[in-house]
């Protein structure tokens, strides 16, 4: 019955993908325009790269343009980003361009898709694997279990190094924080916390404050600045763009070390 195939085809499909994916090279945690970004470029280099969004679309706040005017800017420096992407973009004046949000969103979804990164969305990172003073991995559960605040065990994913792209809130190193009594790579050794709007220091400080904060957790996006007190930045994208392909660059240079 046809029924029975559809069920059975999507149960096949999808448990084979999380199985194949229980162990990669790199996790994303959060599919904001940096994580992807980030996981578009391991991918391309051969990595096995698995992407967790909470939301029901990964795209993070890109989608939605600035308070809902689907345009967004993004200045020279990271118009090599989109190119790699496919993106289109009309210059506004001179170092600024603009671009349709959803066109944009689209084609990073899509283009880190193509280059074989794995999504799993309606999914959220309660925790993380911690063996041997390093971050190993993730622990996995469904985000309607956690925003319904049930009692459900999750499952594992382990992984040899893991972005937190999480955003403004930097979920994964603020667990990482508070859960194990460890310094993080910031000037006080803890999560400094977001400062408020001020688009030129943050455009600087998104791409400057992307680094390994612990030995197997990076940082990018927002969540960079909000580990590390850098400000926010509203609706310009290049350092954001820049701060996933810089995030990429550094696990891959690490990963490629011997071990």
């Amino acid at each position: 019955m046809m029924e029975q195939i559809v069920s059975r085809g999507i149960l096949d499909s999808y448990f084979e993908k999380l199985k194949n994916h229980l162990s990669v090279d790199v996790v994303v945690a959060g599919g904001g325009p940096s994580g992807l970004v980030a996981s578009y470029y391991l991918a391309k280099q051969g990595f096995k790269v698995a992407l967790y969004e909470r939301k029901l679309a990964p795209g993070g706040g890109m989608w939605g343009g600035a308070m809902m005017f689907n345009e967004i800017m993004v200045q020279e420096d990271a118009l090599p980003v989109l190119d790699d992407f496919k993106i289109s973009y009309s210059k506004y004046e001179q170092g600024y361009y603009t671009m349709d949000s959803v066109h944009a969103t689209s084609a990073l979804i899509y283009q880190a898709s193509q280059a074989g990164v794995k999504m799993f969305n309606c999914t959220t990172i309660e925790d993380v694997v911690f063996l041997n003073n390093r971050v190993s991995g993730i622990v996995l559960n469904w985000a309607p279990v956690q925003r319904e605040n049930m009692h459900v065990d999750p499952l594992v994913i382990m992984a040899r190094a893991v972005i937190d792209g999480t955003g403004h809130d930097c979920d994964i190193a603020r667990t990482l924080e508070r859960k194990n009594n460890i310094e993080l790579n910031t000037s006080t050794g803890k999560v400094l916390g977001e400062r408020s709007l001020s688009v030129d220091e943050a455009e600087r400080t998104t791409i400057d404050n992307t680094k390994e904060i612990f030995p197997g957790l990076y940082v990018c996006g927002m969540a960079s600045n909000a580990v590390s007190g850098g400000f926010r930045m509203g609706p310009i994208f290049g350092g954001m763009l820049l701060s996933g392909k810089k995030v990429a660059g550094l696990i891959a240079e690490n990963l490629k070390q011997p071990q």
